[in-house]
């Protein structure tokens, strides 16, 4: 994998070894609060892909210590058979740790993370309602109480987060200045295939036909078409549509492909 980042040659030599992995959230604390120096966030749900390793890189290049968290979070599903469809590839994730240079890797399980039953929960009133949360009942406020636990479990000083997921950063973010989280959220850039399409860990659904599709998606939303002519054009080529909203300076969409017995929903963003 090409580095998106400048990495340092002594930083990356002094990693070549294996991130110590925590199965255990009780193990992890004890090793946080003996950690001295800047530490960095990358939470994912596994499934990484380059997009992720331009996350990890950063966090590499800017703090001393990097910890990654692979956790399949259940609570922002709405779809089950989603969650199910979800790639599982931890042996490959961890090996692209190690390879990019993760000191802590934490993989808890649904017991630790939510002993609670998810009885505490977070919500956020008014933005998380629209465009995906409109179409994803209950999705951010598994987001937002997810990302809080983390958050206060790795007690980072900076938190990375891809700009794919938009609307996701953007909540996180208004989310810690709410709370006065003492941490930094970081925004970073979408990393693309070469038609375009969005790097996502879902994208390994979409079946041959699916993908050779999926990049008009991005093709669409960066045209000078305006929002209704986008989602017709994106209907006439074979996706379900969710929306397409222009505000704030930013179209917004989210659209589905039928990929044999599964449905791929593809979610992008782009300046206008």
């Amino acid at each position: 994998m090409s580095s998106v980042y400048p990495m340092n040659p002594e930083r990356v030599s002094m990693h070549a070894r294996a991130p110590r992995v925590f199965k255990r959230l009780e193990d992890w604390r004890v090793c946080r609060s003996a950690l001295e120096g800047s530490l960095g966030f990358v939470p994912t749900m596994g499934a990484l892909h380059a997009g992720h390793g331009s996350l990890i890189e950063r966090s590499v290049a800017e703090n001393d210590y990097t910890v990654l968290s692979i956790y399949l979070n259940p609570t922002q599903f709405n779809n089950p058979e989603d969650l199910d469809c979800y790639p599982k590839t931890l042996e490959r994730d961890l090996e692209m740790a190690r390879e990019l240079g993760v000191d802590f890797v934490i993989t808890p399980t649904y017991e630790q993370m939510y002993a609670d039953g998810f009885r505490f929960q977070v919500d956020e009133t008014q933005f998380s309602a629209e465009l995906c949360g409109e179409h994803r009942a209950g999705h951010f406020t598994g987001v937002l109480t997810v990302v809080m636990k983390l958050l206060n479990l790795t007690r980072a000083d900076r938190a990375y987060f891809g700009e794919k997921d938009y609307q996701q950063y953007l909540l996180i973010r208004d989310m810690c200045e709410a709370f006065f989280m003492d941490v930094d959220i970081v925004p970073c850039a979408t990393i693309r295939e070469g038609d375009g399409l969005a790097m996502s860990s879902r994208n390994e659904n979409l079946d041959a036909a699916g993908r050779a599709k999926a990049g008009i998606l991005n093709d669409l939303i960066r045209s000078t078409l305006d929002d209704e002519s986008v989602a017709e054009a994106l209907a006439e080529t074979g996706f379900d549509v969710d929306y397409i909203v222009s505000r704030e300076g930013r179209r917004f969409a989210a659209a589905s492909l039928t990929c044999g017995d599964r449905v791929v929903r593809l979610i992008d963003n782009a300046a206008r």
